[in-house]
């Protein structure tokens, strides 16, 4: 069985939604490429080294088509590297519609998102999911990821999609690397699924937190 990881990109309000510009998702939200004015060389290498190793991409409707857009033709510009395991390693897309799969290597994912994730992290070592937030809270709610990736921003917008927005369930987290701050204040933190579900207790006994295993 692979691994899947989850990278995102949010403010400190946990607003996720349209980091990378101002049409990549306008109804309703006015801080569309809010990420581009904080983005420095230190991110950019955790970005980078976070996709070593992918070999399948994880995609929900509306992040698909932005990159089904973008990466097939930046295979010789700035972001090369990207652009080419982007374009080589297989796409597979969570939507109920009919969406537009001419991106080599795109396919759509059963209705039965769940199941059908499974088969994808079967199938695969690395599968990561990009942004899509939609997707990301049905992986939250099954608690189908392995690892998440959280670039935080130091922002606050207070409106738009947030990162844990409603298919989140209780769970437990283990900060698997000390936490790196860039010279624009964004912090990476990577944290790792662990089994059972949050400890209660005292703060006057804190040793004596009592949790539920499974």
């Amino acid at each position: 069985m692979g691994l899947i990881h989850i990278e995102l990109f949010a403010t400190l309000d946990l607003v996720g939604q349209a980091p990378g510009g101002p049409d990549e998702d306008p109804a309703g939200f006015p801080f569309g490429g809010w990420q581009a004015p904080l983005l420095d060389d230190v991110s950019g290498e955790q970005v980078a080294a976070a996709y070593e190793g992918t070999d399948a991409l994880l995609l929900g409707r509306r992040t698909y088509d932005i990159f089904a857009s973008y990466w097939p033709h930046q295979e010789g510009g700035d972001d090369a590297s990207i652009a080419s395991l982007f374009n080589r390693v297989p796409k597979y897309v969570a939507s109920r519609g009919r969406p537009d799969l001419s991106w080599a290597g795109s396919s759509l994912l059963a209705p039965d998102l769940p199941a059908a994730v499974r088969e994808v992290r079967d199938r695969h070592e690395q599968v990561k999911v990009v942004g899509s937030l939609d997707l990301v809270q049905t992986l939250l709610r099954e608690k189908l990821f392995d690892r998440l990736d959280l670039w935080v921003h130091p922002i606050v917008l207070g409106v738009g999609k947030r990162v844990f927005d409603g298919g989140e369930v209780p769970t437990n987290l283990t900060l698997l690397e000390p936490p790196v701050a860039g010279p624009k204040g964004v912090v990476l933190l990577r944290y790792g699924l662990v089994e059972g579900t949050p400890a209660t207790g005292d703060m006057a006994a804190p040793d004596r937190g009592v949790g539920r295993d499974g």
